[in-house]
Order: structure tokens, then sequence, then C-alpha cells
């Protein structure tokens, strides 16, 4: 329900599941070369999928956070470039990319609104680094071994935490995942507990146990065709 008692839910009664974008200083279309806020298409095909509609979310002034997600059913926090890190008070390492800015506020202001009003929240590679962040972690800034080949998804085994949300969501002993990242959560944040593993040890899921549902997974289920995580997070926001 939203703050004025009135679900948000799109015609059918599908779930209205806000998207956050990359903002990019130039994008091609026919004959045009602009700035434009883009979502890789498997964003809104997962969600369409899961039963749910998407509703994509550029970049805004962090002061309007809570009035958008005070309109949608669920939020997803996308994936995308390298958090600032002096974001969790680190200095910026060799191999870390260039800073976001505008997004990191942006998607931390939706992370804090979201967990407010108790809206379903999902983050995805990025995003579950930022849900880390927004919660008082840190960041390991480059796995070695990761991210050979710019642009190109691999695939690793995850195994989930026995009685955790991701567990009761992915029960499989083990899951091979679609995967592209070089960072990862290093000292958890606040209340967050772990929920998934890769064989190497690294944090592959976290989630906020309480009142409110919030899941972060490492990896990219928009590039896959498993939409059970995408589908329980339509499921808390209907």
């Amino acid at each position: 329900m939203r703050e004025n008692g009135e679900k948000s839910t799109v015609s059918g009664g599908r779930p209205l599941i806000g998207v956050s974008t990359y903002l990019e200083s130039r994008v091609s279309w026919g004959v045009w070369e602009l700035p434009a806020a883009v979502l890789p298409a498997g964003y809104p095909r997962l969600v369409r999928a899961a039963g749910g509609m998407t509703a994509m979310l550029p970049p805004d002034d962090p002061a309007h956070a809570r009035s958008v997600v005070a309109r949608l059913d669920g939020v997803v926090v996308a994936g995308g470039p390298d958090v600032e890190p002096a974001r969790y008070g680190a200095a910026r390492e060799e191999r870390t990319g260039p800073p976001a800015r505008e997004r990191d506020a942006w998607e931390l202001a939706l992370i804090e609104a979201a967990l407010a009003s108790r809206t379903p929240l999902l983050g995805i590679c990025r995003g579950m680094q930022l849900m880390n962040v927004a919660l008082g972690g840190t960041l390991i800034q480059h796995l070695d071994g990761h991210v050979e080949r710019a642009g190109t998804f691999s695939t690793h085994t995850v195994k989930p935490v026995p009685g955790t949300l991701y567990e009761s969501i992915v029960p499989d002993a083990s899951t091979d995942v679609p995967t592209y990242h070089h960072q990862a959560v290093d000292r958890l944040g606040k209340d967050l507990v772990i929920s998934a593993y890769a064989e190497d040890g690294t944090v592959e899921a976290v989630e906020l146990p309480g009142p409110a549902w919030a899941l972060g997974v490492q990896w990219h289920p928009e590039a896959g065709e498993d939409t059970r995580v995408m589908a329980a997070l339509v499921r808390a926001a209907s």
C-alpha cells in the first residue's frame, strides 16, 4: 500500500516496479547523438516475465526520492559503474572506475526511501554494493581474475545460506548465474546478513531481515532466464 492507501498497480493489477537507469553523456540512435538515460532491455524483459511493469528511474534530485518511491510497488537498483569510494570512506584505487556522483546520490536516496517505507527493494550487482554502502558497509575495489574481457558476461556458481530469504527463493544447493563484476562486499553494512556465496568465498547475496523485503544479488539475473529472484520481488510488491 502507498502512503495514500491506494495501490499503484497498473492495468491488470500488475505491480509497478521502478528500475534505476544509467546516465550516459553520449548515446547514438538514428540521426541522434545525445546525452541519455538508458536501461539494458533485459531489465524490463525480466520484470515483465516476472509479472510486473517497469518504470524507468533516471537520476534526479535526491530530495524527490521519497515521493517517487511512494508511487511504486517495488524498486530495483540496477547494475552499472563503480560506487565512488569516498561514499564508504576509502581512497580510489587504480582499477576503480570513474565516479558517477549523480547516480550514486540518486540511488542512495532511492534505497533509503524504499527501506524507510518498507517498499520491496532488489539491488543487482552495483545495486547490491550500493545497498551495502548505504548501510555503512565497504567494498573490495577490485577482485583479481574477474572481468577479463570488458562487456562479456560469464557464469559462476553461487550457493545459498540456509535459512535466508534468498534460500527460500532459490533453494537449489548451487546455481550457475550470469556475472560481470570486479568489485564485491567487504565489511558488511549494518543489519545486513549474507545469504549466498561464490565457491571462492565472495559474497554473492545480502539481505536485510525484518519487516522490509530487501535483497541484493551480485550477479545479473536480467542477463539470464531464471526469473525466480525478480518474481519474488514482484510477489512482495503485490
